[in-house]
């Protein structure tokens, strides 16, 4: 896969960028450390608007990057 350039020229990694608070949408959702979200959970929160649903939804989007 080709990386997005920006009007510098220079690859974006947006990924790091969109990852401000590691951990904050686990903390948010109550799920023990060191265990997956569960996918029930993680689309309920989705569904949700504000911080919680963007963050919910950057997740389920970097699972998808994953496989």
């Amino acid at each position: 896969m080709a990386a997005k350039h920006v009007m510098g020229g220079k690859p974006k990694k947006w990924i790091s960028g969109a990852i401000k608070h590691p951990g904050a949408l686990r903390k948010t959702l109550g799920a023990k450390k060191g265990k997956p979200i569960p996918a029930g959970k993680l689309r309920a929160a989705a569904a949700k608007g504000g911080k919680v649903g963007k963050r919910a939804r950057l997740a389920i989007t970097l699972k998808k990057l994953n496989k």
